[in-house]
């Protein structure tokens, strides 16, 4: 479906270097962000200036423009601004607003998810060490980032045959009474059991401390040389275990790969710009070791320049992030000391850029830089080939153009129990997951197990949400093409629903299982069409089939983990003024929920933390249920 331009905007509403003009008379020479907005209001652009009277004087100028920045321009209906104290203020609050609002001529960092750490949870007399991703809230040592989920589970495996230390909760540590497997494969020295004294794990403790930071060296020569006291003292047990800790330190520096050692703690930022596309390959270099590496792809327009975007880049990759002590970069930046000084503030301590020629570093951003051509290159291969079978989806559906956004739904439930509807969402880019949406049936009114009824649900609350939030359907999150896991009912269900909301516009398209519900004898309903189907081996009827399958998974995910949830579901849950703490109290006195139920009074009140007042709550809420 092609997007038609709002009529409702008025064709004479000035727009372009005159009206950015008007603005200089209001303007000083503070230093501040500013915004250029459409005839609609929509942000065209949001940049940063030392002084905002001079930046915004240079964009007054008919002449004298990229003919990127002369569309943003002619398109600049009216202009917001925001003085602040400092540039790098304004260079801060720039990256915080690009990130919110999105607009189309800034560079725009899509994957923006937070790195797995590996964490020693500190505070116990044995601690912890485990996967940890988001805020440091714990008391504990945190060493990372690690580039992937994978690269920590690996580096973890290893460390647990090294150090042997406990990965299990508290609650699991205390209720043991004997060791579990991991002692008996020499992957834990089992504290919970006393089968070893804090003492000597406090020294495993500080080994693997040793090891994250960095002093692996030391480490290993200390491990040999107590390895052959044991073996001269005829203890070849202790020798063994040595000479395995030995080993799987060593396994994890070969996974590691190439390990600097002039570096000790630094970014390796790539850049490569091709046929308008931009791909960024980020090394993570940690205690001399390299944790691993991330490809990104972010949205830039024609005609950027690399040192535009590596500024954006980074300003975007760091805004929730704890940057390194060094970045090194393939290109430099257009304010490096601006950002170097915003860097350094969020780190609390200096944060340099780095943008060598010769040496090791060089050799570090040559090897990201190549990986992040190849990187982009398999990208554009990728989007070469989904952009074929979208034009393919288009012409088998009769549709006006290829999609650029596809939306499928599906409904899981057993017998009408814990429905959920699911969405997800799929373009020229391949599947969106952060864009994916789950939906609760709340439809008190539905006979169980009525899919019709579900799905209208679904789809009404999803577009009734949709025209609150973009009633002119200007913004990318409209979809294309409808794809609906159903035959003619589901389709007839779905087009009741957007008529009803008049929206009749957008495509809809069932796919039911067909001829003995067999995988490539798929049906196709449209409304006022006759069913139809694919060849059996036609990449679009593939295309397809794993569009419903990945609705399928999602939809099927969501209601397992919401029967998983009411399973766990406790009557004490329902009674207000009980959180956690005096749920746990209460069952830790009376040992289940249906004693609580049968408790008197009396027996509430006796509850260490429960008030007089909650108690009478609590007896309250069971007898009148009762």
């Amino acid at each position: 479906m092609s997007r038609t331009e709002d009529t409702s905007v008025k064709p004479d509403v000035p727009r372009g270097h005159e009206v950015i003009r008007n603005y200089l008379r209001s303007l000083d020479n503070s230093p501040g962000v500013y915004r250029m907005l459409d005839a609609r209001g929509a942000v065209l652009y949001v940049g940063k200036a030392r002084s905002l009277r001079k930046r915004v004087s240079s964009y007054a100028k008919p002449t004298g423009h990229s003919p990127r920045i002369a569309r943003m321009i002619s398109e600049t209906a009216s202009m917001m601004f925001l003085t602040t104290r400092t540039e790098t203020e304004a260079l801060l609050l720039e990256q915080n607003l690009i990130k919110q609002l999105k607009p189309r001529y800034n560079v725009l960092l899509r994957d923006d998810k937070s790195f797995a750490e590996i964490m020693l949870r500190l505070g116990h007399p044995f601690p912890q060490i485990r996967k940890h991703r988001g805020a440091h809230r714990e008391k504990g040592a945190y060493y990372g980032p690690f580039a992937s989920a994978a690269a920590v589970n690996r580096t973890l495996n290893q460390l647990q045959k090294a150090f042997q230390l406990r990965d299990c909760a508290d609650s699991v540590f205390e209720s043991r009474t004997r060791p579990c497997l991991l002692y008996q494969i020499r992957r834990c020295s089992a504290p919970c059991v006393g089968r070893i004294s804090q003492d000597d794990y406090a020294a495993l403790v500080r080994d693997a401390e040793r090891f994250l930071q960095g002093r692996s060296t030391g480490l290993q020569e200390d491990l040999a040389r107590q390895m052959a006291e044991a073996s001269r003292a005829l203890e070849f047990e202790r020798a063994a275990a040595l000479r395995d800790r030995i080993r799987a330190l060593t396994q994890v520096q070969q996974a590691q790969g190439v390990n600097p050692h002039g570096v000790a703690e630094a970014d390796v930022i790539a850049l490569h710009i091709e046929g308008g596309q931009a791909g960024v390959e980020v090394f993570f270099i940690r205690a001399n070791q390299n944790w691993g590496n991330r490809d990104y792809f972010p949205r830039i327009a024609t005609g950027m320049e690399p040192a535009e975007v590596m500024q954006a880049f980074i300003g975007q990759f760091y805004a929730n992030r704890q940057p390194p002590r060094q970045v090194i970069l393939s290109h430099g930046v257009e304010d490096e000391e601006v950002l170097a000084e915003a860097l350094s503030q969020k780190a609390g301590r200096k944060v340099r850029l780095v943008v060598p020629r010769r040496g090791e570093k060089a050799e570090l951003v040559a090897n990201a830089l190549r990986n992040a051509r190849e990187s982009l290159a398999r990208r554009m291969a990728e989007s070469a080939a989904q952009a074929r079978l979208l034009a393919g989806l288009a012409e088998a559906f009769g549709l006006d153009a290829p999609p650029g956004r596809i939306e499928v739904y599906d409904n899981s439930h057993i017998q009408g129990a814990h429905a959920v509807g699911a969405m997800i969402v799929a373009g020229p880019e391949g599947f969106l997951k952060s864009q994916y949406r789950k939906f609760n049936i709340r439809g008190d009114e539905l006979t169980p197990g009525d899919d019709f009824g579900m799905m209208k649900e679904v789809l009404h609350r999803r577009f009734k949400r949709l025209l609150k939030e973009d009633p002119r359907r200007e913004g990318d999150t409209w979809p294309d093409l409808l794809l609906i896991d159903g035959g003619a009912g589901q389709v007839s269900a779905a087009v009741e629903v957007l008529d009803e909301l008049g929206i009749p516009d957008i495509p809809v398209i069932g796919v039911a299982k067909g001829v003995d519900r067999d995988a490539g004898k798929e049906e196709f309903h449209r409304p006022g069409v006759r069913p139809f189907a694919l060849r059996r081996n036609d990449p679009v009827l593939y295309f397809v089939q794993r569009l419903r399958d990945e609705a399928h998974r999602f939809a099927i995910g969501t209601h397992r983990a919401r029967r998983a949830r009411a399973a766990g579901a406790s009557p004490l849950d329902e009674i207000p003024g009980v959180g956690a703490t005096r749920k746990r109290a209460l069952l830790a006195h009376f040992g289940s929920a249906k004693a609580v139920s049968r408790a008197g009074l009396a027996d509430l009140k006796a509850v260490a933390g429960i008030s007089d007042k909650v108690a009478e709550t609590i007896y309250d809420f069971f007898h009148e249920k009762g």
